[in-house]
């Protein structure tokens, strides 16, 4: 039987930094400011959400060491808190945890790539309600998915592609600001004058609900969980992707936020959703905003490509479980990829491309991530008293400080984001709802055809 082709350290690494970098970091802060009005504190938010993400990689990274099998939170889950979670996970992560946020990913790159051209970011209606940007952003989620089913090292290769290049131009931005920016760095540490600086139990709403924003933007640190038995020595390089992917896009957002902070200051950039570009225009002039522009849209791109990328193996592990979903299971021999189940996802990835608005899909999405995140982070708790002598070639640092922290601080994320959204938040646990009866659902038909079986 042909060997299935395996990846190495450096495209795994890329699979997480492109899954993190989306449109957020170049939109998220100026509604902070408008929050809070103090760049301090919005820089410790953004250092804190960083810490949350990596305590995150650091629980992942030693379940993933100890069941090193493609399909991320589903195989953990299942494993440790039985088929039921497991199948909800799977179930979320078809409709929510990936269909939606490609949906949204892609919304958005059309919406930044006509952005240079302002007479065509006017919606142009053309049938059905539909608009000639969402036949374009369903183009694309089609373009992806033949990428993508041509081999698994073609698909890698191109996700590797898109990553350097977004990170270079990050990195670009960062040191042509320090470089050649006209900022002030004073603005670092004066607050808004414009904006009323909230105290007291205020202060900490307002800090909560910040970091929801903050942690949406980290939301992907665990990708390379999804590909674990298409690593070479997944014991070892699953660990080092996540660990190393997360500290880096750590690294760039604290970066980003401080240009920003440095161009434009915190009363220009109150309320403002274009801050990097905002910020680029008062460092660098129109060049700058044009750059900005083409970073945002590569990042937006590659972040949908590690997408399109990690959710066909969650149902493909999902798939070999459950009969009724057996002809998702497969593997085509000469590619190294689960075609029809990125087939699957393609086709629902469609379907939400055209049910709603970037920020409703972003929500939707954002919080099942949360909530099955940390339902997989719990597993390391369960998996130690459940397995102790389980061999485990990872353990978390820091335990049980690590996930505790992990769950605290994702916990009170999901909370504020059903109080600030709550008919997209009610949607997703209605989601995971209809996920359980689903599996009841598959559990009743298969005792039936099995009782059926043995009276015959």
């Amino acid at each position: 039987m042909k060997e299935s082709p395996k990846i190495g350290l450096r495209s795994a690494t890329a699979l997480v930094i492109a899954n993190m970098i989306g449109a957020g970091i170049f939109t998220t802060t100026g509604y902070q400011v408008s929050d809070l009005g103090d760049p301090v504190v919005i820089l410790v938010l953004w250092a804190l959400g960083g810490v949350l993400a990596f305590c995150g990689a650091l629980c992942y990274a030693e379940l993933g060491a100890a069941m090193p099998h493609s399909g991320g939170e589903y195989v953990y889950l299942r494993e440790t808190l039985g088929p039921l979670f497991g199948f909800m996970s799977a179930f979320v992560s078809l409709v929510a945890g990936f269909s939606a946020p490609i949906a949204a990913a892609l919304k958005g790159f059309v919406s930044y790539t006509f952005h240079p051209f302002p007479s065509l970011e006017e919606p142009l209606q053309v049938m059905f309600g539909l608009t000639g940007q969402d036949l374009l952003a369903a183009l694309l989620v089609w373009i992806l998915v033949a990428i993508h089913m041509r081999h698994l090292k073609v698909g890698f290769g191109f996700n590797d592609l898109v990553t350097l290049f977004k990170v270079a131009g990050i990195g670009a931005i960062l040191v042509a600001a320090v470089m050649f920016g006209k900022g002030d760095w004073s603005h670092l540490t004066t607050p808004a004058k414009a904006i009323v600086r909230p105290e007291g139990e205020a202060f900490w709403m307002a800090s909560a609900t910040s970091l929801v924003f903050v942690m949406f933007c980290y939301t992907g640190w665990n990708a390379s969980a999804y590909v674990a038995s298409e690593l070479r020595e997944p014991q070892k390089k699953l660990p080092q992707s996540l660990l190393l992917g997360t500290l880096v896009v750590m690294v760039l957002y604290l970066g980003l936020n401080i240009v920003y902070f440095y161009g434009a200051g915190s009363d220009a950039l109150a309320g403002e959703a274009e801050v990097g570009l905002l910020a680029a225009r008062n460092l660098f002039g129109p060049v700058g905003s044009s750059l900005v522009t083409l970073v945002m849209a590569v990042s937006i791109l590659a972040s949908a490509s590690a997408m399109v990328i990690a959710g066909p193996r969650v149902y493909f592990a999902f798939a070999k479980d459950f009969k009724p979903l057996s002809m998702f299971a497969s593997i085509n021999s000469n590619t190294g990829i689960p075609s029809r189940a990125l087939l699957l996802q393609g086709a629902v990835t469609t379907l939400l491309v055209f049910s709603g608005r970037i920020d409703q899909i972003q929500q939707y999405a954002g919080f099942t991530l949360g909530l099955f995140s940390c339902l997989a982070v719990s597993c390391v708790f369960v998996l130690r008293w459940k397995a102790p002598n389980l061999e485990r070639p990872f353990r978390t640092w820091g335990y049980p400080v690590t996930p505790l922290l992990y769950l605290l601080g994702s916990g009170w994320m999901m909370v504020w984001a059903f109080r600030g959204r709550p008919a997209e938040s009610s949607l997703s646990l209605a989601t995971v709802f209809l996920g359980g009866l689903l599996f009841y659902g598959v559990q009743l038909r298969q005792q039936r055809k099995s009782k059926e079986g043995r009276l015959s």
